[in-house]
């Protein structure tokens, strides 16, 4: 039985609805809790979940704009950064004889609900033009709005340079400058008159801003990631970091009950909110930026762990989450409590401050104590209970013991040798009862039924079984399986069948009930691929490491460099690109995170701050050419890394009692 999932948060849609509308060809902006979503064209009609959103409440839903009484004609629409985006249009007003448009038009619109308006004259002579932009909003809750639930727009009201909406609870007001020459509230209209001498250029500003909203609700949180760039002889590597760090920043909001603490939320537009396993694991990917983000989350995390003397005691509570047509939902609150020691002790590592660590350390404790409690007779954890034993989830447990373990020795406290000794017994039952034999070489279960039955499913699941986890001394955690059947499993992720040539499947192209759209079925879920680039990287599988790292890159630059949290997984042929999911988040934290945990597993940096000492151990063969990562963070200071072309690695900048190690 689960601890209940916290609250929803505002405009977040229910888990587990069917159908969401398609949102692959939006243009995104966000700096969370604001959000905008735009179609290619910049115009907002009304139609659809399009609109400027703050903390889940649409605040405007139409904003159409109208040069010499007609519409532009769009040209391009595009994303300028996170929480920025650019639409070009062009008008003819036909002073000049011939079909070359002779206005342009350039939208460029901002998160927080600011749009500048440029018009620039190409015409010779001097043009006097009106411009026109109809606005409404129905004030409409993010998740009504999905579910086209939305109510009707609402009448406006001439407020100063603009106008104003409300519904008694919240209200909503679009200023302009320069103050519009005339604005009717009865249509919703603000019309100015321009005069415009040749390669002349005027601006109009729209600015939506919600009343009433507290200044600590309003304002971003402070962003504890660290400014840090890659470069090198693939500049795609360059532009997929910057992006993948500026998504990242762009997801943290505060916690209303600690307002200076960030957290990451899921993705956008669905889940702009805590979702208690994805912050952690986005905050875990990002510990080469500082350790500021997993102390947050952790603490953020901690304040929700259920206490008393229960089954639930020790858990942090999370929704259920579906799981394809194979397996029951599985419960985001066990991979999160499983997920919590494990992160703690490896933010340790990258220079988490032992008071912070201290802090922490009791709810660790608390989480450890009830994966022991949570254990079924057959030393396996059902997922949720009773339920099947899913291979992630041990592999997720069997992380939390041996971190857990380093972690307590690590601050002196008892445990650690019974969970190492815990973790030896599980490694052994797992390899009895969940490996499956054939002539092939074999492959893991993707779960037991709890009659002991195996689902003899090949997923993408199987990719944590690689995900082992670092030890102090630049060590890894032993993984689930031993090398021959860890060899195999490499074979299998890198063949065909699993590598879609865009990144992982979620479940193999042969395997019943494949589905190239299906989130769990099939599509390429990208947390799951740079869990496999990175496990494989660190067990030495060079190639297949290498394949699903170029075949993500690839995919990253087709979709702008913002990765979708998952994608469509048709295999890759010449001259194809990655077809979208229609109703994935983008962008999304453990897509964004996943970049840089790619591009950082490259350099193979192992840190352990309390011993002063950092071991490198780069991929070999270097698949992207020689790369440079600055700006990263290691002991609190400064790390940079570089990385040639023959696979070798050199420190060139770090803190001054950091010891190189081997």
């Amino acid at each position: 039985m689960s601890h209940p999932a916290p609250p929803r948060p505002p405009g977040v849609p229910a888990a587990g609805r069917s159908e969401l509308p398609p949102v692959h060809d939006a243009v995104i902006c966000v700096a969370a809790p604001c959000l905008v979503i735009s179609p290619e064209n910049g115009q907002l009609t009304g139609r659809g979940i399009e609109g400027i959103y703050r903390s889940g409440r649409r605040l405007l839903s139409r904003c159409v704009l109208r040069v010499g009484g007609r519409e532009p004609v769009a040209l391009q629409g595009r994303s300028l950064g996170a929480d920025r985006a650019s639409f070009t249009a062009t008008v003819r007003t036909g002073s000049e004889p011939g079909p070359d448009p002779d206005i342009g038009v350039e939208r460029v619109r901002h998160a927080d609900g600011t749009e500048r308006i440029t018009l620039r004259s190409y015409t010779a002579r001097p043009v006097r033009i009106p411009v026109e932009v109809l606005l409404a909003t129905d004030l409409a809750d993010l998740a009504a709005v999905a579910a086209g639930r939305a109510g009707p727009e609402l009448p406006a009201a001439v407020h100063a340079a603009g106008l104003r909406w409300s519904t008694g609870e919240t209200q909503a007001v679009t200023a302009a400058a320069p103050a519009p020459d005339d604005a009717l509230a009865s249509t919703g209209l603000l019309r100015w008159q321009l005069e415009l001498g040749p390669g002349e250029s005027r601006t109009i500003e729209l600015r939506t801003t919600q009343e009433g909203v507290p200044r600590a609700r309003a304002g971003r949180v402070a962003n504890p990631l660290s400014d840090a760039r890659a470069e090198g002889d693939d500049p795609r590597a360059e532009a997929w970091f910057r992006t993948s760090v500026e998504d990242l920043g762009a997801l943290l909001l505060r916690d209303p009950e600690a307002p200076g603490d960030a957290f990451a939320a899921a993705g956008v537009p669905w889940r702009l909110g805590l979702a208690p396993a994805e912050s952690l694991w986005a905050a875990r990917m990002a510990l080469p930026l500082g350790s500021g983000l997993a102390a947050a989350t952790l603490r953020v995390l901690a304040r929700a762990q259920a206490g008393g003397s229960g089954p639930d005691a020790g858990k942090i509570p999370g929704p259920l989450r579906g799981a394809g047509p194979q397996l029951p939902p599985g419960c985001t609150g066990t991979e999160a409590t499983l997920a919590f020691p494990a992160v703690l002790a490896e933010a340790r590592l990258w220079g988490m401050p032992e008071e912070e660590v201290g802090r922490l350390l009791p709810t660790a404790e608390r989480c450890l104590g009830w994966l022991r409690g949570a254990l079924g007779k057959d030393g396996f954890l059902a997922d949720p209970d009773p339920g099947p034993r899913r291979c992630e989830t041990q592999a997720h447990a069997h992380r939390a013991a041996l971190l857990g373990a380093d972690l307590l020795a690590g601050c002196g406290r008892p445990g650690a040798e019974e969970w190492r000794e815990w973790a030896a017994e599980l490694r052994e039952r797992f390899r009895l009862r969940f490996w499956i034999d054939g002539p092939d070489g074999g492959r893991p279960a993707a779960a037991l039924h709890p009659d002991g039955r195996q689902l003899p499913r090949l997923t993408g699941a199987a990719a944590h079984l690689l995900d082992t986890g670092l030890l102090g001394g630049g060590r890894f955690a032993p993984g689930l399986l031993d090398r021959t059947r860890t060899e195999q499993l490499a074979r299998l992720l890198g063949a065909p069948g699993m590598d879609s040539g865009w990144g992982l499947r979620s479940m193999a192209v042969r395997e019943p009930g494949h589905n190239p759209f299906g989130h769990r079925s099939g599509a390429v879920r990208v947390h799951e691929s740079a869990v496999a680039v990175a496990g494989l990287a660190q067990a030495g599988f060079e190639s297949e490491a290498a394949g699903l790292l170029r075949g993500l890159l690839d995919a990253a630059e087709s979709f702008g460099y913002r990765l979708p949290e998952m994608f469509a997984a048709v295999q890759r042929t010449l001259g194809s690109a990655p077809l979208p999911h229609p109703a994935a988040c983008r962008p999304a934290a453990v897509a964004a995170a996943a970049g840089i945990h790619v591009l950082t597993a490259l350099a193979g940096i192992r840190p352990d701050a309390p011993a002063a000492t950092v071991a490198l151990a780069p991929l070999p063969g270097a698949p992207l050419g020689a790369l440079r990562l600055s700006g990263l963070r290691v002991a609190g200071a400064p790390f940079a890394v570089r990385v040639s072309r023959l696979g070798l690695g050199m420190v060139e900048e770090a803190a001054d009692a950091l010891q190189l190690g081997g």
